[in-house]
């Protein structure tokens, strides 16, 4: 997907405060020459700071990539239908045999699931075919400068130059995804710092060419963002007609037993003795998903709500789930239509973030709270009805 919405690992060499240089806008070249002071600070040597910026260019199209993320807006249903093709799962499970034995030391290793990571393998690059063709230096760079979210790309700056210094990265050739991504499975430089593994053996890490150094890489970091070993993530579950819908959402946690004395079943096998939230999607006349531990691990690869949950479904059904079922759900609103209940609910006082017709996790609650207030079924999924009432 390339989309960056990633939670970062934090690390020593980013450790100064925000305030010791300009964190955004100016004139370009006045920027990456307090990038270059900055780096000498954090220990990159002069002559490696400079070389790795004396190219680097501000990129118009990393700016435009950013600010056109309109497939987030659709709901889960048409996002997970749009993601997940027969093409897809046939390539996921072909992927596991031709891979067995790196899938088996990775899970053996990290304790990560084999489809978990093909899931993640198939949507962020299509099993290594499409690894995009950004320059990665210029769009870390161009989107340190911009001043929508520095706090996030600053530090990511400094450690493309680790890699460069390591002989890991190369400022004029390398390339990956708009946010500065890189290789199969989508890694940011901090990440690939941190766990970047070489999994054939030859002496670097190549995340864009060695399918073992790659798988192995995200297995390690999810085990590094708390991947819980031999534990399930994702399942999906039937719901009653009646019951106290305000108990879904992410912020209810319950255990098997409480679920199924409220009527939650498995729609196929049995529940996990876990602790479980209830997850409707799409309010409680949709598909239906109880979400383990290991469910809030997909956020720390990804924020938005509508990509993890479908990569998480998507690895079920590499393992061998069915196919969801959709339901009834009462129709939802559009974008615009979402933009005007998020400016309600923020005039309201909820924070919904930035208003931008997705439904994220602010939205979310926000919805609820409001469904609960007016009597509505609390599902957290916003209805022309919600809207009116508003």
């Amino acid at each position: 997907m390339g989309v960056l919405t990633r939670v970062i690992a934090g690390l020593a060499l980013c450790a100064l405060p925000l305030s010791t240089w300009a964190q955004c806008g100016g004139g370009f070249n006045a920027f990456k020459s307090g990038l270059a002071a900055e780096a000498t600070t954090r220990g990159i040597a002069k002559d490696t700071a400079n070389a790795f910026l004396s190219g680097v260019q501000q990129d118009p199209k990393v700016l435009r990539a950013d600010r056109a993320q309109g497939v987030f807006q659709r709901p889960f249903i048409d996002f997970s239908r749009r993601l997940i093709s027969q093409n897809r799962i046939d390539a996921g499970r072909a992927n596991a045999r031709k891979y067995n034995s790196i899938f088996d030391q990775i899970e053996q290793r990290y304790g990560v699931d084999r489809h978990v990571l093909l899931a993640f393998w198939a949507f962020e690059t299509d099993y290594g075919a499409f690894q995009g063709d950004f320059n990665t230096a210029n769009a870390l760079v161009t989107l340190a400068h911009d001043c929508r979210r520095p706090e996030l790309f600053r530090p990511q700056v400094f450690a493309t130059m680790e890699l460069f210094a390591q002989g890991g990265f190369d400022p004029r050739r390398t390339t990956g995804a708009w946010a500065g991504e890189i290789g199969m499975v989508q890694m940011l430089p901090q990440d690939i710092l941190i766990n970047g593994v070489d999994g054939d053996g030859d002496g670097a890490v190549r995340l864009k060419t060695s399918v073992p150094d790659a798988l192995m890489s995200g297995g390690k970091m999810l085990q590094h963002l708390g991947w819980r070993a031999g534990e399930p993530w994702l399942q999906e579950v039937t719901v009653p007609a009646q019951m106290d819908w305000s108990l879904s959402g992410l912020g209810t946690v319950m255990t098997a037993q409480d679920w199924q004395e409220r009527g939650v079943r498995a729609r196929s096998g049995s529940l996990s003795n876990l602790p479980a939230s209830l997850i409707l999607p799409q309010g409680h006349k949709g598909p239906a998903f109880l979400a383990y531990p290991n469910f809030n691990v997909y956020f720390e690869w990804n924020q938005s709500f509508t990509y993890v949950l479908t990569a998480a479904y998507f690895a079920t059904r590499l393992d061998g789930a069915q196919i969801y079922d959709a339901g009834k759900p009462d129709t939802g609103l559009d974008g615009a239509a979402m933009k005007r209940l998020q400016s309600k609910l923020q005039a309201r006082g909820h924070n919904v973030g930035k208003i931008d017709g997705i439904l994220g996790a602010g939205t979310r609650a926000a919805v609820q709270a409001e469904q609960k207030r007016l009597g509505l079924p609390a599902d957290a999924w916003p209805t022309p009805a919600l809207l009116n009432k508003l």
